[in-house]
């Protein structure tokens, strides 16, 4: 249920200050006086009119149907009784009131309605006045002539075009008025939409965002308990194995010692990239070109290949970005030191006016796109990228190595 159009809450201040204002003209005509002839009027009728009249407008229905019908039943009632009794001046100015009062509490039809009436009722008080104007340049003694045309036949069709052109003008500032406040009323509307889509979308953002980090930790999760379980069992067989040798066979328990540092050091390698996929910000502060090149060399001495970076960055780059690339390439990375099984490993970051573009290329074993693009690797990387704005594409076949590509879209600068 919607809540009444009161002051703090009116969707376009201007026109109730404009109602305001020309309730004030109003009431400034009703107390001067005039030349020229007028019909009998009441002004202290009139300005008690139009103070009710402009205290109705600081309270709009909305909600229930009984109540419109109620307060414009009230505001016609005014209205009528301020034009036929007191016989107000401005009326025109108070009917243009309530024609955009009614914008806001009825559709079309009610709004189609009211402006019938505004322009019935203006139309009948042009002609009273008209009529009393006509009646007041007849000549006092001598009736109308009934056989012939009076000599001022051309006051009647002068009055005539008057009143035709008043009520065109007035109809045509009404329809002007109503297509005003329909824009107006419609802008606002897609406003209040496009926020609430906004909202939607910030709050599946956000869902995203925490299903994004459950599914890493999981994958995190996983991985420890592969590799980091694997090696320290292994580690430990080997302990208890080069224990047992010790005093029978001391070069092979020499040999399972030796073997079982090169799996602590292992694991020590899987618990910090751990910790490092953990980190809210794996930069630290540093910049791109260094925590990329730390990347590389922990690659370097785990699998004893070196890869090539080209890293051309000729402009900054926003903190989010760095992030998803960074991440981008320690999971290409990982995926090439457990499945590629390549000689060669190539990276490519540069950056262009508009975008960044992210190229990974190994000459390994590659895979099926149509079976291996599902895992939590890949499917991370391209939800990072995507998340950014930007688009992830992968190129490999069995046999025909791996290219990842990812671009980046960048703010003007």
């Amino acid at each position: 249920m919607r809540h009444p159009i009161q002051i703090t809450n009116h969707p376009i201040r201007f026109l109730l200050y404009l109602e305001w204002i020309l309730l004030i003209i109003t009431a400034l005509v009703e107390l001067l006086k005039l030349p020229f002839p007028m019909l009998p009027r009441s002004p202290l009728l009139n300005l008690v009119c139009l103070v009710v009249f402009g205290l109705m407008g600081l309270r709009l229905p909305t909600n229930k149907p009984i109540y419109k019908i109620l307060y414009s039943a009230a505001e016609i009632g005014v209205i009528v009784l301020a034009s036929i009794v007191g016989h107000i001046r401005l009326l025109q100015l108070m009917l243009i009131i309530l024609v955009v009062r009614n914008c806001f509490i009825f559709e079309f039809q009610g709004r189609l309605m009211m402006t019938g009436f505004a322009v019935i009722l203006f139309l009948m008080k042009q002609m009273v006045r008209f009529q009393h104007h006509g009646l007041r340049h007849r000549p006092p003694f001598r009736p109308p002539p009934v056989f012939r045309a009076p000599p001022t036949g051309l006051i009647p069709e002068r009055l005539l075009f008057i009143l035709l052109t008043s009520v065109f003008i007035f109809v045509l500032v009404l329809i002007v008025l109503q297509l005003l406040v329909d824009a107006v009323l419609s802008e606002r509307k897609s406003r209040e939409e496009l926020a609430k889509a906004n909202a939607q979308l910030r709050h599946y953002a956000l869902r995203i965002e925490d299903i994004a980090t459950l599914q890493e930790r999981n994958r995190i999760a996983r991985e420890i308990h592969d590799s980091l379980g694997h090696s320290l069992t292994v580690f430990n067989l080997h302990l208890e194995a080069a224990l047992r040798l010790l005093q029978s066979d001391p070069a092979e328990a020499k040999e399972f010692i030796l073997e079982a540092k090169q799996l602590g050091k292992t694991a020590l390698n899987d618990v910090r990239q751990s910790v490092a996929s953990l980190r809210l910000n794996p930069l630290q502060e540093q910049s791109l070109e260094n925590a990329i090149a730390s990347l590389i060399d922990d690659f370097q001495k785990s699998t004893a290949i070196s890869p090539k970076c080209h890293l051309h960055l000729k402009r900054s780059i926003p903190a989010d970005i760095k992030i998803a690339v960074y991440r981008i390439v320690q999971e290409g990375l990982t995926n090439i030191f457990k499945y590629a099984n390549p000689t060669e490993v190539d990276i490519q970051i540069q950056t262009a006016a508009t975008d960044l573009q992210l190229i990974i290329k190994d000459n390994g074993i590659g895979f099926s796109l149509n079976q291996n693009t599902t895992g939590f690797g890949l499917q991370g990387m391209r939800e990072r990228t995507q998340a950014l704005g930007g688009t992830f594409k992968i190129e490999t076949a069995p046999g025909a190595g791996c290219k990842i590509i990812a671009h980046f879209p960048l703010p003007k600068v």
